[in-house]
């Protein structure tokens, strides 16, 4: 099902139309619908009006051919804004270097088609389906199992115990050992020192208390 909306004598150059009326073409009506309420441009507004007739026009045909038609499935076929008269102003605008330009008033035409046909798929589409006919025409590689790798040995540490018999002395050992030996030496002069020492104590004490008395003696005469 197709229907055709028209909008003649629109104020407004077609140019500046164009760039409104190349948004929705080829889009779905509700969005088509969409973009042209959040277009802030002033076109937007005679051209959702020519939009929303031509969603009515197509139901109403659909209704006299007793065919069912949703409008949620209709999309923007055709549309396109052509050049209108203008307005026969004898006026002038002035212009540099003392000149002077005719002012012109600029209308336009404004068609919308829609239709209910199955929309018509983009190169983009057709090159994504021809490449996913092409892989699955090709065979398929049987994929050969996967050997599994067979598990290493882990290798068992072998612990040598050495009888206490045949443990060879390091130098380190032997450092250690004459630095004991060396001290237990220093220890033990030490400790004659400190016996003889009270031995020779001992020793005095009998010779000062005969001196003493001597000196008693001495005193008495």
């Amino acid at each position: 099902m197709e229907a055709i909306a028209r909008t003649r004598h629109l104020k407004g150059s077609p140019r500046k139309a164009r760039l409104v009326i190349d948004l929705i073409r080829g889009e779905n009506v509700g969005r088509a619908l969409a973009i042209l309420k959040f277009t802030d441009k002033r076109a937007a507004g005679p051209i959702e009006k020519t939009l929303r007739s031509a969603i009515a026009n197509a139901t109403y045909l659909a209704e006299q051919q007793n065919i069912a038609v949703d409008p949620d499935d209709l999309w923007v076929k055709a549309c396109f804004v052509d050049m209108g008269a203008h307005k026969n102003r004898r006026r002038m605008h002035p212009a540099p270097q003392g000149r002077a330009y005719r002012e012109q008033r600029h209308y336009c035409h404004i068609t919308i088609q829609v239709t209910s046909e199955e929309k018509p798929k983009t190169e983009k589409e057709l090159k994504a389906e021809a490449a996913k006919a092409r892989s699955a025409e090709r065979p398929k590689k049987a994929k050969a199992p996967a050997k599994k790798a067979a598990p290493k040995k882990a290798k068992a540490e072998e612990v040598v115990e050495t009888p206490a018999e045949e443990i060879v002395e390091t130098p380190a050992a032997e450092a250690v050992e004459t630095v004991a030996a060396e001290n237990a030496a220093d220890v033990a002069d030490a400790n004659d020192a400190s016996t003889a020492s009270e031995a020779e104590s001992n020793a005095n004490e009998p010779a000062d208390d005969k001196q003493q008395e001597i000196n008693e003696e001495l005193e008495k005469q």
